[in-house]
């Protein structure tokens, strides 16, 4: 058994998204690569919530529709998913809360209530009995569960061990998972890659306001931050952390910012400043439904064109958008480098399914990642914070200057940061912006702006969280992939190369428009057709498959 998914489900509240992370940590041991996506409502208690773990031996980051087995916390779990049973699915039960699946699918009723009054464990560790039985059923040894419980299980981690073996010895094998010969890979979510690849990249400070999906970053920097040295700060609303911010780059503090659509609204008028003032920032862009509230805790791709054009005027950005964890990674880390070098606003474009998604992550595999310097000022002469240079990037100094000002100004300047509206000035200004985002198109040249994979006259566009169910689904049906990673600037080049040989090319996204094939159709490639899914979901292996035969057939 090489690919095996787990369903686990129950109130919002019941630990389920836990229980699947846990359960990922089981195969982990057993050398397999996972992926884990979970599905809540915006409540604090009460609604339904899922997380799917799939297990598998090789690298992963979509899920199915059908499952292997089920762990069902109350009715809700049974009643909402029998759409994903097949033969042989087991139903894994508390018969307290739930009924009995019927019919020929085979189920175990775990008495969970009497397991917990005898141990005195409290009510959140019904989950943990569930993956007790779960292990034995799958013909896990005892001693992966004790070692992952005892690892990542909350105090006090001898109850978790006893309602754990407690349900394991309640159950009987029905299979038995292989174990790989291959080493345990950590586990991460898509927003600790980011965080991790800010860290590597040097960053000192992040703010912002707590926000879906991109709140996780924020507590994981902040429990990191006496560590690391960072400053972490969550101001009253998203306009104060971009101005703060700005802030910190003036004084020459590498700052990173995460957000979602609507707080990214409100920054909007900040990202301006950056634009003309030239100041470093990196924005964590975690999209999600909209227009306005939408749907909070689900995914979209639907901030592609927003992100490219928000703020007025004309000055360049960087746009990166990661498909897994080791590009988030090695993404996050890239752009706060090309941020301070470029002296521009750069954005990490990502979704919910990408920041809250679960990963194998191979940093082995990430890229080589590493603080790279930004160009700093000689001393010599007086100090022109927007000078005029071959590249269009200006040598930066932070203050106290002594004997100089380090003037940054909102209003069209000149080399020293004075406000003018001479038309030739004026002129030169917006030309230096255009010079120094043609240095940067140059310098990308030499990261991976596009990736291609496969072969095939057929291609799969994607970008974002869709890589990895696009992978999948090319690789059985014998199609290409081509991933853009950098979307501004645009990879001219890099796209073109990726292209040879294709004739027809398939968008596949998670909005209702095609955002990805229109900023291509804008550049000259013909898209010949749109796969879109907007219903703040992701596509799940079979969907996309039985989509792409549709259009290919």
């Amino acid at each position: 058994m090489n690919d095996i998914s787990i369903l686990v489900g129950g109130a919002v509240g019941e630990g389920v998204n836990e229980a699947g992370a846990m359960i990922g940590r089981l195969f982990n041991r057993l050398g397999y690569h996972v992926y884990m996506y979970c599905d809540y409502p915006s409540l604090i208690r009460g609604g339904h919530n899922y997380a799917i773990t799939r297990a598998c031996d090789r690298p992963i980051g979509a899920c199915p529709d059908k499952v292997d087995a089920v762990l069902a916390l109350n009715q809700d779990a049974i009643d909402r998913h029998r759409h994903r049973w097949k033969d042989g699915t087991i139903i894994i039960y508390d018969p307290a809360r739930a009924q009995a699946p019927g019919g020929a699918q085979p189920s175990l009723a775990l008495p969970l209530a009497d397991i917990l009054q005898e141990s005195g464990s409290p009510p959140p560790m019904r989950a943990t009995g569930l993956i007790g039985a779960l292990g034995r059923v799958l013909g896990i040894p005892w001693s992966v569960l004790e070692e992952a419980l005892r690892k990542h299980a909350p105090a006090p981690a001898e109850q978790h061990l006893q309602v754990a073996r407690r349900g394991y010895e309640a159950a009987r094998q029905q299979t038995a998972v292989e174990r790989l010969d291959r080493p345990a890979l950590p586990l991460m979510s898509g927003n600790q890659a980011i965080s991790l690849g800010l860290l590597k990249a040097g960053l000192q400070a992040y703010v912002a306001y707590p926000m879906t999906p991109t709140s996780p970053i924020l507590e994981f920097l902040a429990a990191s931050a006496q560590e690391f040295g960072l400053q972490v700060i969550p101001p009253e609303s998203e306009i104060a952390v971009m101005i703060m911010a700005l802030g910190y780059a003036y004084m020459g503090v590498r700052t990173a910012v995460g957000t979602s659509g609507g707080g990214f609204s409100l920054m909007v008028e900040g990202l301006g400043l950056a634009g003309q003032a030239e100041l470093p920032v990196v924005v964590v862009m975690g999209q999600r439904t909209g227009p306005s509230t939408g749907m909070p805790t689900y995914s979209a791709q639907t901030d592609l064109h927003f992100v490219l054009h928000a703020g007025q005027g004309e000055f360049p950005r960087l746009i990166v958008a990661p498909g897994d964890a080791e590009e988030a990674y090695y993404c996050a880390g890239s752009a706060l480098n090309l941020a301070w070098k470029y002296q521009l606003p750069a954005f990490v474009l990502t979704d919910r399914v990408l920041n809250l998604g679960l990963y194998s992550f191979d940093a082995g595999a990430a890229g080589d990642l590493r603080e790279e310097p930004p160009v700093l000022w000689n001393g010599a002469g007086d100090y022109r914070r927007y000078q005029y240079t071959e590249t269009g990037v200006s040598p930066l100094a932070f203050p106290p200057l002594p004997g100089q000002a380090v003037k940054v100004n909102s209003y069209t300047h000149d080399e020293h940061g004075i406000t003018t509206e001479e038309p030739r000035i004026a002129t030169e200004i917006v030309d230096k912006w255009l010079l120094k985002e043609r240095s940067l198109a140059k310098e990308l040249e030499g990261y991976p702006t596009v990736r291609a994979y496969g072969q095939g006259r057929t291609a799969l566009l994607c970008w974002g969280s869709n890589k990895g169910v696009c992978l999948e689904t090319a690789q059985r049906l014998g199609l290409k992939v081509i991933q853009p990673l950098v979307l501004s600037p645009f990879p001219a080049q890099a796209l073109a190369r990726a292209m040879i040989g294709v004739e027809r090319i398939i968008s596949v996204e998670c909005n209702a428009t095609g955002q990805l094939a229109t900023l291509l159709q804008q550049h000259g490639y013909h898209i010949d057709e749109r796969i879109l899914k907007y219903d703040g979901r992701p596509f799940s292996l079979e969907e996309l498959e039985d989509e792409v035969k549709k259009v290919i057939a």
